[in-house]
């Protein structure tokens, strides 16, 4: 044992969008929102277009068919597995705010707001730095020093993040992010998006409205994405690290693994990252990095030493990429790769103290008839190898509660993070 932390592992499997039923407040936005289901739609249109229900024994040993009454999905699991739902304990339904709520952060104080209702407090920020500032048509967005907007993001939903964006013919990128630190300062939104790129048009030309009374730079229409030369970077809420999971981890001596999309928005400063986007390479990432963690132990769970504690943060991203393209058959196929490589991961954490958590940061339903993410409640899914009975818990407040959760199976003091309380699992 090193740092005090027991020699099990850890791993926490992401399905990036994978909601099982619309939140009480999920029509707030979009009314058609209420009717929301990502699971059940999903296995509804690919049984319809397949002529076959998706195959995925994995998932119903696990026991997602204890948390969503679709025929489709087993009722019963051999499985020594806790299940509960979970509502996402923050505002809006984003992949940056449920990772970061996910591994303990407090997004209490952040907000989902237009642009249009903090205009005093980003003028007289950006005026005191030293800049222009004008409203376009007397309009946000925000045109500071003649070329480079402030506005509402349109690629999410209205009030989740804002963006400043300028050409990359006009200035260089290091001015558009030092604007965007400088309007992080009084931005009560999650994210601040310094954006940076070709375009062959001045940017106010690309302006438009969006739902919500957003108002902002249709980014796809400039060229930015096409162009070449893309510059881009998230200025997430300010938020204490030091209280999050991954870092909590590491400082007890965990070696900790951050995977796909995972290993680009969360913190830990000595975490091995490994980026990737096709699901088969985050899943054979995710299982090679349990086989380094283990190097140490042997599969008993007797120690050896330098044996320690392991964490792996993982985020399949193809199921979101797939809900984005409202392409349901594209999201089925994912998702039963998903479930080979669940198999995979329980047969390798088979020791006593070793924990899977399966769960999701929000839905994405790729029947609903637009392109944004959907607010529902997700699964929280978790394999004990060494528990007797399989349990089904009350519905967790937040998604924190993973992070707790899984503080508490690596033998960490949950009080140690920000937000979450453990699941009784």
């Amino acid at each position: 044992m090193r740092g005090g932390l027991p020699a099990s592992r850890t791993v926490i499997v992401v399905v990036d969008g994978l909601g099982i039923g619309a939140m009480p407040d999920a029509g707030d936005l979009r009314p058609g929102d209420r009717a929301a289901d990502t699971l059940g739609h999903l296995l509804d249109h690919c049984r319809s277009e397949r002529g076959a229900a998706l195959h995925l024994p994995v998932l119903g040993e696990l026991g997602l068919g204890l948390l969503h009454p679709h025929p489709d999905l087993a009722r019963l699991t051999k499985l020594p597995v806790a299940v509960a739902r979970a509502g996402l304990g923050y505002p809006g339904a984003d992949t940056y705010a449920g990772h970061q709520t996910m591994t303990g952060a407090d997004f209490s104080q952040v907000t989902v707001a237009n642009l249009g209702r903090f205009l005093p407090e980003v003028t007289a920020v950006l005026e005191e730095a030293g800049h222009s500032v004008e409203l376009l048509d007397g309009e946000p967005p925000v045109v500071v020093d003649g070329r480079v907007l402030v506005h509402d993001n349109l690629e999410a939903d209205p009030g989740i993040n804002w963006n400043v964006s300028g050409r990359l013919e006009d200035l260089p990128f290091e001015e558009i992010l030092a604007l965007a630190r400088t309007v992080r300062t009084v931005a009560p939104v999650a994210r601040v998006i310094a954006v940076g790129g070709h375009a062959d048009r001045p940017l106010p030309s690309y302006v438009r409205t969006g739902d919500g009374g957003a108002v902002g730079l249709d980014t796809p229409a400039t060229g930015f994405y096409r162009n070449g030369g893309l510059r881009v970077q998230h200025l997430g809420a300010p938020m204490d690290h030091a209280r999050q999971l991954p870092e909590l981890a590491a400082r007890a001596g965990a070696e900790v693994t951050l995977v796909g999309k995972a290993a680009d928005i969360l913190a830990c400063g000595t975490a091995v990252r490994l980026p990737a986007v096709r699901t088969d390479e985050v899943l054979a990432h995710t299982l090679s990095a349990l086989g380094s963690s283990s190097a140490g132990c042997g599969r008993s769970g007797a120690e050896r030493p330098g044996a320690q504690g392991a964490l792996v943060v993982a985020n399949v991203q193809e199921t979101d990429l797939a809900g984005h393209q409202q392409d349901a058959l594209r999201y089925g196929a994912v998702l039963e790769q998903v479930d080979v490589g669940l198999g995979a991961l329980i047969e390798e954490l088979s020791r006593p103290g070793d924990r899977l958590i399966v769960t999701a940061d929000h839905g994405n339903d790729p029947t609903i008839g637009h392109a944004c993410h959907t607010r529902e409640y997700v699964p929280v899914l978790i394999h004990r190898p060494d528990a007797a009975r399989t349990e089904i818990l009350a519905d967790a407040d937040g998604l924190a509660d993973v992070g707790a959760t899984a503080a508490r199976f690596l033998g960490l003091d949950p009080g140690g993070l920000a937000a979450g309380t453990p699941l009784p699992a």
